[in-house]
């Protein structure tokens, strides 16, 4: 049986506040994590970086999760989506500050990460070859960053992922306008993750040709790579 790999990827490891169970991390620690991303040279179009929390066991709820960023003159709240993810705030006066980022949860209950994943897009609709060229852009950026896991892999489909109760479809349309809905499932939005179960679609290279596009009537709360 063949294992697979689905990424959505915390590509360096946790930042070090996090990794020493506490409640924050430096802003300066999270900076040097997240600017590898914007510094990446290569072709990342498809692709998208945010700062994610996550918990680091499944007793752990994250509920009501808040992200703050601490300067010395000011506080500012960091929304975060369904994932846990936020936008980081790339800012030279909290690097100078030596700002804290804070969670609203007891020390070593969350870990912070850089986070990458596929890009979605609001009408719903992505060419078949355009998510495979996302998947070898993912897979290309997570060897330069290191990733766990992305040695050895090959690109095999991509995972949308949307919430428990969300009854938005997936299909797959072919050059004879015939559209397949593809299988849902229950699993995890992105993979190593100790909670939270979502509907999930996983989208196979190998089941259908690349010149078909993969219809979505509702915008995925996340795309994944899914490498072999």
């Amino acid at each position: 049986m063949r294992k697979s790999l689905l990424l959505g990827l915390a590509l360096l490891p946790a930042f070090a506040g996090a990794q020493e169970g506490s409640d924050w991390t430096a802003y300066r620690d999270a900076y040097r994590h997240m600017i590898w991303f914007e510094k990446y040279g290569k072709s990342k179009q498809w692709l998208q970086q945010h700062l994610r929390l996550r918990a680091r066991d499944a007793s752990v709820s994250t509920d009501g999760l808040r992200l703050t960023l601490h300067g010395k003159d000011a506080q500012l709240a960091l929304p975060l989506d369904a994932l846990g993810r936020a936008v980081f705030p790339f800012s030279k006066a909290a690097y100078d500050d030596n700002a804290e980022l804070s969670w609203n949860r007891k020390p070593g209950q969350i870990t912070s990460s850089a986070w990458v994943s596929i890009v979605t897009r609001p009408d719903g609709t992505y060419a078949a070859a355009d998510l495979r060229a996302a998947c070898e852009q993912f897979l290309a950026y997570a060897r330069y960053a290191g990733g766990a896991g992305a040695g050895g892999k090959r690109c095999a489909g991509v995972q949308f992922a949307y919430a428990r109760t969300d009854a938005a479809q997936v299909r797959y349309q072919g050059g004879d306008g015939a559209a397949l809905p593809l299988a849902a499932q229950e699993g995890p939005a992105f993979p190593g993750d100790a909670v939270g179960v979502f509907r999930i679609f996983a989208y196979r290279f190998s089941a259908h040709p690349d010149g078909g596009q993969v219809l979505t009537s509702g915008t995925p709360l996340a795309i994944a790579a899914l490498l072999e």
